[in-house]
């Protein structure tokens, strides 16, 4: 318990006195989880809007199955991938982006991808099946269509968001293998907290987990309370 408090303790510390390697990791976790997260979304938006519309599409219970395994993927798995891909032998070597933040962006972003395409599909379900057919019969164009859809499924497409950015701001198996925890340049909060607790710094890890904690709740705070100032 006196090693939990001297964490939280040393945390507040860290951040006031403007510790440059701590701000440095925590503003490389929000960019990387930030742009994972705003990547997921266009591409999980979209799709996940065509899967809820296509009733009739061939093989689709097969895709949702995917979606759903997808929404459960272990992060070492997509690391382990990712890791094959851009290997110096791998078939993307040539791009040089192991063990570097794109790497990692895209370990999250196939990670959240799944997350944001299975609550879209959902979300775009549990609406009136006749508000689609009396839209069209008011002329709507298909564009204008989902996107009357979008906002009437605002909230939990919001949700959607907040799940994204959840599974991957406390990611660590996957940017471990991608981007190698290198100090200055791909080292994030998860992994820096893996390092401090093998080496045996508890209390910065710790105090690294109160910041990561800090982080996750501020970013979810800011999507809720939009999400709920859309409900009034």
């Amino acid at each position: 318990m006196r090693t939990l408090w001297e964490g939280v303790w040393q945390a507040l510390l860290l951040l006031l006195s403007g510790d440059p390697e701590v701000w440095s990791i925590t503003l490389r976790s929000l960019e990387i989880s930030g742009l994972a997260t705003v990547l997921s979304v266009l591409v999980g938006l979209p799709l996940g809007t065509w899967l809820a519309l296509r009733e009739r599409l061939p093989g689709r219970r097969f895709w949702l199955s995917a979606v759903h395994t997808g929404m459960a993927l272990p992060p070492v798995v997509v690391g382990l991938v990712v890791a094959l891909l851009f290997w110096r032998t791998g078939p993307l070597g040539f791009l040089g982006w192991m063990y570097t933040p794109m790497a990692m962006v895209l370990a999250q972003w196939i990670l959240a991808t799944p997350m944001v395409v299975g609550i879209t599909v959902i979300a775009l379900q549990q609406l009136d099946a006749r508000l689609r057919w009396q839209l069209l019969g008011l002329g709507a164009s298909q564009r204008q269509l989902i996107w009357l859809l979008w906002r009437e499924a605002r909230l939990p497409l919001l949700s959607a968001v907040i799940a994204g950015f959840g599974s991957v701001i406390s990611e660590v198996g996957a940017s471990l293998m991608v981007g190698g925890n290198l100090r200055g340049r791909t080292r994030v909060l998860t992994t820096a907290i893996v390092l401090e607790t093998r080496r045996g710094n508890f209390a910065r890890a710790i105090a690294l987990s109160v910041i990561l904690m800090g982080l996750a709740f501020a970013v979810n705070y800011a999507l809720t309370w939009l999400q709920q100032r859309e409900e009034h």
